[in-house]
């Protein structure tokens, strides 16, 4: 990304809190207890929102790990910070010229660090704007990793997940008498394939039994591109026939070695109890960071962000293990935040918030200037009024095909209050209309129902419209 930006710490601030910012992959919104899931036992993360806000209606920009991670860090969408997807070609210095919200953070006197996947490009070298660094190539591996802390490469013995808390720990006991802030960007491996539980966590949820969820029924015959997914059809998609429930698991969409599952089980039970459990060990970090924020008496000084990258389908239209679609269980994420300077607790909000949101929060929050030419908004003003009435009401995503995944085409979305429209520029007679408020599992494709023609047209150029004006932002002076 070729950009420019300058910003200046705002003389007035008085109070800078420390920031920590905790990131799942491939963690969907219900995949917490907080957020109503009926199996999983998440405490400590459900403790963010119990003394904190719950932003229920928060979504990515573009619903895969390498753009996505981008639009939290930088708050562009991928049309302009140009990191479309996971394939190899220049993500790798795309990522490492990104202007990223640690950047401003250093400069205006925050130690900052960076601790796990960042998975732009597969370099695991330290990029700009961190003190500590500590990540690995690519996806990494659970079991036994290869990371690199500080520029020394180490084969560790141990899991993933327990060395990324054990770091994160160590950062933030550090210097317990300095005044300095710290903003600390935690980025979990966990929840992606193959989802390898801790040893200690590996007998979690034995009593669960999978049950499809109710779109898994879906007949497709009103949405081309769904069908086409789960018949594996070449495009373009002429045929509409009716489809059976299937678990498409996509290992093969993957641009580098996948580890193995080590003979756990990959039926839509065994994957999703093994996904519950791997998320064990995040939520045992959540513990302990917050124990030791406690310790040192700046718990409250600091503003603790628990997220994911994108959400995941779990049969959802005969779709299992993917996310490069546009259905809500794709692109919605839960979004968690405790700082009680500025937070009532117990709080939650309905209002749209996007993942591009979470760059100018921070930046707002400690004192910095937000660039104008960010993209997302400032959530400081949903701290105070959580269901704002002047917030935004329509919000755009988008999707680039990648020769990894050609099963998934392109698409650009606009959702507007409960319509929501889905278009393939690369297809013909192929977009998608719903109407949430009476389809929550989208399910039936209004796009050519009598009555519809209006919102279908407005919409429609609202997602011209959005395109035109990010594609015009894609330049080297931006």
């Amino acid at each position: 990304m070729l950009v420019c930006l300058c910003s200046a710490v705002d003389a007035h601030a008085t109070v800078k809190p420390n920031i920590l910012f905790i990131i799942a992959d491939d963690l969907r919104y219900d995949g917490l207890a907080c957020n109503g899931n009926p199996h999983i036992q998440t405490p400590h993360i459900d403790r963010i929102a119990q003394d904190g806000i719950n932003f229920r209606s928060a979504y990515v920009t573009t619903p895969i790990c390498s753009p996505s991670r981008a639009s939290f860090l930088s708050g562009l969408y991928a049309s302009t910070h140009r990191i479309y997807n996971i394939n190899t070609n220049g993500s790798e210095i795309l990522g490492d010229r990104l202007i990223t919200f640690p950047q401003f953070l250093r400069r205006a006197g925050y130690r900052t660090g960076f601790i796990g996947k960042w998975h732009m490009g597969f370099d695991d070298t330290r990029r700009q704007g961190f003190d500590e660094w500590i990540s690995f190539k690519g996806q990494g591996q659970y079991r036994d990793p290869v990371v690199n802390e500080n520029g020394q490469r180490k084969q560790l013995s141990e899991y993933m997940t327990d060395y990324l808390n054990r770091k994160a720990l160590e950062f933030i006991e550090q210097d317990p008498k300095a005044e300095q802030p710290f903003m600390l960007y935690l980025s979990h491996k966990a929840v992606h394939i193959p989802y390898l539980p801790a040893s200690r966590h590996e007998n979690n949820y034995p009593d669960y039994k999978y049950k499809p969820p109710v779109s898994a029924d879906d007949d497709l015959r009103d949405q081309p591109t769904a069908d086409a997914r789960v018949k594996k059809k070449p495009l373009p998609y002429t045929n509409r026939v009716k489809a059976k429930f299937e678990v498409i698991q996509n290992f093969d969409a993957l641009p580098e070695p996948q580890e193995p599952r080590w003979g756990r089980g990959k039926d839509p039970e065994s994957n999703i109890r093994d996904q519950m459990s791997t998320l064990q060990s995040v939520d045992d970090g959540v513990g302990l960071l917050i124990a030791a924020l406690e310790k040192r008496g700046i718990l409250d000084q600091t503003l603790i962000v628990f997220t994911s990258d994108n959400g995941f389908l779990q049969g959802e239209h005969g779709i299992f293990n993917q996310k490069r679609v546009a259905f809500e269980e794709s692109i919605r994420i839960p979004l968690l935040m405790r700082y009680p300077p500025l937070i009532t607790p117990a709080s939650a909000s309905d209002c749209f918030v996007l993942n591009i949101d979470i760059a100018p929060t921070f930046l707002e929050l400690a004192g910095i200037k937000v660039p104008p030419l960010l993209q997302g908004k400032s959530l400081l003003p949903l701290f105070h009024d959580q269901q704002a009435t002047d917030w935004r009401n329509a919000f755009f995503v988008e999707y680039f095909m990648e020769k990894t995944s050609r099963s998934f085409p392109s698409w650009q979305m606009m959702r507007d209050g409960d319509w929501k429209y889905i278009h393939y520029p690369n297809l013909l007679d192929a977009d998608e209309l719903y109407d949430l408020s009476s389809d929550p599992h989208e399910m039936t494709n209004l796009v050519r129902t009598e009555g519809t023609a209006a919102i279908c047209q407005k919409l429609k150029k609202q997602i011209n419209a959005r395109a035109a004006e990010l594609g015009r932002t894609r330049s080297n002076d931006f």
